[in-house]
């Protein structure tokens, strides 16, 4: 395990994008401010006990007015590029008509502050902050959503096309679904179960009408997609459990990325019983799979999946994680998750299981033959910080299991992808930290501190804890040996990032 700075930066590939993740609703509190709309999760957020311990998301990381200091912490940092989302509400209240122009000057200037300190923006359109009117109008589960996003995309290509290094149209739309609207532990609350379906459905929609927007405003910057990807393992050779784990594969993986990437929902989808009153349009279908210029692949973790109902819930933190609270219900459903033994777990719950990296990509190599270049677009790791003072009171937190955690992951993935790996034949570009602060982690609030950046609650003081002194020195170490031909490169059409005097690679 490459956990040293300099071991790993031996093995990053030539081009190979190192870059660290936000979301906006996370991080920018402000949520008055400055004409923003009211989001879906404002209001849920609100909700007494939607969220652990009533932590409320108002102020968040304040990135909204630390906005330059924190982009000075990636320039210290060394990263290449960095992912962030636009707040929807924050540019068009509404979810239609008018935008605002404080909104859209906000993110004007981190893109100008990014380019000018060489880190490459990759913007998310959509990280799950909806307006609140389109919420109340139905969300997701309206179609009307889809083109709200197209033309979303229009306005942000018109804004920042020329200075974006890559879009990302949707994140997570498996995640959105299943908590949003099957399980009812995010915004909007609510709990169709396999009634929510169409809310799959339309979050594809609306990537393929957000690409269309963006490919006729001829943005230069590559356009692509995220979405969650869990390998499912069987509790046992029970062929039971093996049915129960290509059931959840399904339902987390396929049904997300088959149409995106095949042009088609699985079989099984569109024979099911509760699928039949759904017949998607050829011309849907062509706007869903449209060619990508990259995919972007979110791996946290795997799921193992055993037949029958189980005796309690889930694994702490995992239906919070995958949306799939399988022993809810009353013991109604027919598989369950189950813990891997002697697994070392996050905060959250979640096993620690780097090699799942490498059988991620193989999986997806082997069902995507076609698979367009990939990024990880988000990596990463909850846990409980050890926070300890200097003899000058200085606060320093020693986060050794993240920075192992990182390594493990990096190496598992650019091993997998290199000649002779088991996913040799993916295009892999990059890896992206999730993430940057200790943010507002959704319904867990502010437990679950996956940054980089230790963040006080009461000052907002960011604080580098040892990960991110360990990447800094992975990133220096490369700089240092650039001179070198790498002695390890993935694949050699990899594009150099973005840099000061650029605007934005060429796409794909």
């Amino acid at each position: 395990m490459k956990a040293s700075a300099r071991d790993l930066a031996a093995i990053l590939p030539a081009g190979f994008t190192m870059g660290v993740a936000t979301a906006a609703f996370q991080i920018e509190g402000a949520l008055d401010e400055d004409g923003r709309g009211k989001s879906g999760w404002d209001v849920f957020a609100a909700v007494p006990g939607a969220i652990v311990d009533d932590h409320s998301p108002v102020m968040a990381c304040d990135h909204y007015h630390r906005m330059p200091e924190d982009v000075a912490l990636m320039k210290d940092l060394g990263i290449d590029s960095y992912r962030f989302s636009l707040s929807w509400p924050r540019i068009q209240p509404g979810g239609s008509g008018p935008v605002n122009p404080k909104g859209l000057d906000f993110y004007d200037r981190l893109i100008d502050l990014l380019l000018a300190n060489g880190i490459a923006p990759m913007a998310t359109l959509y990280h799950w902050d909806t307006p609140l009117e389109l919420d109340e109008a139905g969300g997701w589960m309206n179609r009307d959503t889809a083109y709200r996003l197209g033309e979303f995309a229009e306005i942000a290509a018109a804004a920042y096309g020329d200075r974006v290094a890559r879009w990302v149209t949707i994140n997570e739309p498996a995640t959105v679904s299943a908590n949003g609207y099957m399980l009812g532990v995010h915004a909007p609350g609510e709990s169709h179960m396999l009634k929510a379906l169409p809310s799959v459905h339309h979050q594809l929609l609306g990537h393929g009408l957000a690409m269309q927007a963006l490919r006729a405003a001829k943005v230069p910057g590559g356009i692509g997609m995220t979405n969650v990807y869990s390998p499912m393992v069987p509790a046992s050779i029970n062929p039971l459990d093996k049915v129960s784990a290509g059931i959840m594969d399904m339902g987390q993986n396929r049904l997300y990325a088959d149409p995106v990437l095949l042009g088609k929902y699985p079989d099984a989808i569109r024979a099911a019983t509760f699928f039949s009153s759904f017949s998607p349009s050829k011309e849907d279908m062509e706007l869903i799979s449209q060619p990508l210029d990259f995919y972007g692949l979110n791996y946290y973790m795997p799921t193992r999946v055993a037949a029958g109902p189980g005796e309690g819930t889930v694994p702490e933190g995992m239906a919070e994680a995958m949306g799939n609270d399988l022993n809810g219900g009353g013991g109604a459903t027919p598989f369950h998750v189950e813990s891997f033994p002697d697994t070392e777990l996050t905060a959250y719950g979640w096993p620690i299981k780097p090699d799942y990296m490498a059988v991620a990509l193989a999986e997806m190599a082997e069902r995507y033959p076609n698979l367009p270049p990939v990024y990880i677009t988000e990596g990463g790791a909850s846990f409980q910080d050890l926070e300890i003072h200097d003899a000058e009171g200085r606060l320093i937190v020693p986060d050794e299991r993240r920075v192992r955690y990182l390594a493990e992951h990096i190496e598992a993935a650019i091993e997998a992808t290199s000649p002779g790996g088991s996913a040799e034949s993916i295009d892999l570009r990059g890896y992206y930290v999730w993430s940057l602060l200790d943010n507002f982690e959704w319904s867990a609030g502010y437990h679950q501190q996956f940054g980089l950046l230790h963040v006080n609650r009461d000052t907002m003081e960011r604080t580098p804890k040892a990960s991110f002194h360990w990447l800094r020195e992975v990133m220096a170490a490369r700089r240092a040996s650039a001179s070198t031909p790498a002695e390890t490169s993935t694949k050699e059409s990899a594009p150099a990032e973005a840099g000061p005097a650029e605007t934005a690679p060429a796409a794909g």
